[in-house]
């Protein structure tokens, strides 16, 4: 483990360069990453609030609104 910590500590140069076109690449690549995500739970979250919630009593074949229904 020590070995291991050791050399990860040590810092050698990077020769590379980042120009301003790869940053804001990899910003929209954050950006759009994270609002799918977002979707993804946003729409999961629904479904499954549905779940629990229920169907809700829409009106019935053939039933106008308002008018009786024989059974109730």
């Amino acid at each position: 483990m020590i070995v291991l910590a050791a050399s990860l500590s040590i810092a050698s140069p990077a020769y590379a360069y980042l120009d301003p076109g790869t940053g804001s690449m990899l910003l929209s690549a954050v950006f759009g990453v994270a609002a799918a995500v977002a979707l993804a739970v946003r729409c999961s979250g629904y479904r499954i609030v549905g779940l629990f919630r229920g169907k809700k009593r829409g009106l019935r074949p053939g039933t106008a609104e308002g008018a009786p229904v024989a059974d109730e």
